[in-house]
């Protein structure tokens, strides 16, 4: 089993023959998964998503790839291979079509839907191209087959790569759901038909692998669902992905069995059900959705919102809601349905919002008391199941943590996969897949790109920890105006705090400290305003320290005259 370790340099020209693969996102983590593959000098990409933040990266909105590697090449791709329509998926696009708004998606009839809706509100109008299960396409020097899949989306595709350096399959995400809502399997003959060819190198989703058995029915979850609705006397609050046309047919077909109305709340879930709607993957009753302005004609027990933020989005609705922002104000009875499990490491702000909730008498259902979740992701046995109907040469597993890598590889293992041809890899790893071998040979940049409102690329590591400092710590402002020919004070110090817990009045004991420092400064001759910050800042830094223990940001302003 081979895996990348911190001596990794560039990668070595690519050789003759010779396809690379070299993941930009999706390992180590979950989300911001992106695939380039290279032959000769063309490049495909599969999938384009986004991460979204956690705690320690406040005020940020989406993390995005970092595009470095193929920023001086974007002429040169091909094509971006879509396989379904989540946002750690596609989320991405528009800011790399930003930069090349000619490069073609290839996607199924709701992927490109999704992902052209999204790209009009950045006035970019793309060519696609729609394929489904069973279409071969000729993508540059990339032959690419499609092949269905079935996850928490309906059109959901895996992709077979081949080129003269050999096939390799990228499953996307997947389950293998042998009862479908939609009735549309995970496609095993042909991936059969696959093993057969010679299957080089398999990309297998890895999120579950740590997870026994067999992922349950999504049809089991209907039950769930009614009982919510058979006991719930006032209104009902489902929060789920934007995208999970499943969940919220079952959440309509609950409603028109309780004779409900439904509302859609959040632009993202207005927009994307509408498209699911007018393609016919969401199946609605006549007269069953209604404009949430018009809820409070309703009685309370009528009355099912469908709303985003099931994973505790800061600005998404039901967060809103559970703060007392929003313009629908959760009240005692209100039932609350999460229908989607927690996407590691977002499980603190998740339950600061069910708390939230509970906080204004709302009853709760999640994944954690109810069955009202099924995985979108194949668990260790349907993993195992999958390996051996493949029968990959190499493994490679991506989409997870590290734990998840690991226990995609070692399942591989047991089915016969030799340890040698078992590859765990991270963001910015090359494997080269030459002569039947997959090896890794070099490493290239893929570090977080953050977007902070219309800011892409601008906040750094060093901004998130002044802005971590300032939230935790609070700063402490300094003012003094000093002469530009000998460095003495002129005016003040005049020293403000803001969030570090500290009265103004408190500074008083320091500001003499720092009057003596300054005026010893000037008659040392130091007379450059950088050193009279630095001098500012030790002598603040150390007595905020040694009398109250904490690390406050200290801004310290020198002007001259």
């Amino acid at each position: 089993m081979s895996h990348p370790h911190p001596e990794l340099g560039a990668p070595p020209a690519l050789k003759e023959g010779a396809l690379r693969i070299t993941p930009l996102g999706g390992l180590g983590e979950i989300g911001r998964n992106m695939t380039v593959f290279e032959y000769g000098d063309r490049i495909l990409i599969v999938d384009c998503g986004v991460l979204f933040p956690e705690d320690e990266q406040p005020g940020v909105d989406l993390i995005l790839p970092d595009f470095s590697y193929i920023r001086d090449r974007l002429d040169k791709i091909d094509g971006i291979v879509l396989t379904h329509g989540h946002e750690d998926h596609i989320g991405a696009v528009p800011y790399l079509l930003r930069e090349n708004p000619d490069i073609p998606l290839i996607g199924s009839k709701l992927t490109l839907a999704l992902i052209e809706a999204k790209l009009a509100e950045h006035r970019i109008r793309p060519y696609v191209l729609e394929v489904a299960e069973g279409h071969r396409e000729r993508i540059g020097p990339f032959d690419c087959e499609f092949i269905a899949v079935n996850h928490s989306i309906p059109d959901a595709l895996a992709v077979a790569v081949r080129t003269p350096a050999g096939m390799v399959v990228a499953t996307g995400d997947f389950k293998m759901d042998q009862l479908p809502l939609d009735g549309r399997l995970t496609d095993l003959p042909t991936f059969a038909k696959l093993a057969e060819e010679g299957m080089d190198l398999l990309l297998v989703d890895s999120t579950n692998a740590e997870v026994p058995g067999f992922i349950p029915h999504e049809r089991d979850i209907s039950s769930a669902l009614r009982n919510v609705f058979a006991n719930a006397d006032r209104r009902i609050i489902v929060a789920s992905f934007a995208s999970h046309v499943h969940r919220i047919q079952q959440v309509l077909d609950a409603a028109h069995e309780y004779k409900r109305k439904v509302a859609f709340v959040g632009r993202s879930m207005v927009r994307n059900m509408g498209i699911a709607r007018d393609l016919g993957y969401l199946k609605v009753p006549g007269n069953l959705i209604v404009d949430v302005k018009t809820l409070d004609d309703l009685p309370e027990k009528e009355v099912v919102l469908i709303c985003t933020g099931s994973q505790g989005e800061p600005m998404a609705a039901l967060s809103r809601m559970a703060n007392r922002e929003h313009q629908i104000r959760i009240v005692e009875g209100d039932t609350v349905v999460l229908a989607s499990s927690l996407i590691p490491g977002n499980e603190n702000a998740v339950y600061r919002v069910i708390n939230g909730l509970t906080r204004w008498g709302a009853k709760v259902v999640h994944k954690g008391n109810a069955k009202v979740h099924v995985s979108g992701h194949a668990s260790a046995g349907e993993l195992l199941y999958f390996f051996n109907i493949c029968k990959p040469r190499n493994l490679m597993p991506v989409h997870g943590e590290w734990r998840h890598l690991r226990a995609a590889a070692d399942l591989g293992i047991l089915t016969g996969i030799p340890r040698n041809r078992t590859v765990i890899a991270e963001d910015g790893v090359c494997v080269d897949l030459e002569d039947g071998v997959a090896r890794i040979v070099g490493k290239v940049q893929a570090g977080y790109v953050y977007v902070d409102g219309s800011s892409v690329g601008d906040i750094t590591e060093a901004s998130l920890k002044d802005r971590r400092i300032l939230g935790e710590e609070g700063f402490i402002s300094v003012f003094v105006v000093v002469d530009s020919t000998n460095g003495k004070i002129v005016s003040g110090p005049t020293i403000q705090a803001r969030g570090s817990g500290i009265e103004d009045a408190a500074f008083t004991s320091v500001a003499s400290k720092l009057e003596e420092a300054l005026t010893k400064s000037a008659n040392e001759g130091v007379l450059e305003i950088r050193q009279i910050q630095q001098l500012v800042r030790r002598t603040i830094g150390k007595w905020v320290a040694d009398n109250y223990r904490r690390r406050p940001m200290i801004v310290p302003v020198v002007v001259e005259v």
